[in-house]
């Protein structure tokens, strides 16, 4: 990407030492070329936080982002409800490289309490090295889930 990767990072409590550590390591990657940081007083809850995030990546200010709360999964789902993102937890090499060449996910969610900071850096580096192919066989798929989102706009709320 001409420029680098314009990245935001978030965090809950439960991911501040995590987003913290990534952060430094995001700054000094020579893939990187701006690192925006959200939840930095740590006592942000973990949905908006990932709100935070997924709307500067929906205005373009960000290309991707890495999300970290205690496994990950709470700030998929906040993410996920922001018309246009994908959002996905990744704890392996091949879940994390499968999101974005396979799924075209723009934000890497990652859980301090499910796996060691080494692994969360590995993982992070990775992701930076991955992009998503449109003329690839999942292109279709994820056409379809565009699709299917755009259909449900205006969305009503889910009946609980």
């Amino acid at each position: 990407m001409t420029g680098g990767l314009r990245i935001a990072i978030g965090s809950d409590q439960a991911g501040a030492a995590y987003r913290t550590a990534l952060t430094e390591d995001l700054a000094h990657h020579p893939l990187v070329q701006t690192v925006i940081t959200i939840g930095d007083n740590d006592y942000l809850p973990y949905p908006e936080v990932a709100f935070a995030a997924a709307q500067l990546l929906t205005a373009h200010v960000v290309d991707r982002a890495v999300l970290v709360c205690h496994t990950g999964i709470g700030m998929a789902i906040a993410g996920n409800k922001v018309t246009g993102i994908r959002a996905a937890t990744a704890h392996d090499p091949l879940s994390v490289e499968h999101a974005i060449t396979h799924n075209d996910a723009q934000v890497l969610c990652l859980g301090q309490g499910v796996i060691a900071l080494d692994s969360a850096r590995q993982l992070t580096r990775q992701w930076l090295t991955h992009t998503f192919d449109p003329t690839s066989r999942a292109a279709s798929k994820n056409a379809l889930i565009t699709a299917f989102e755009d259909r449900q706009r205006p969305r009503q709320p889910a009946p609980r």
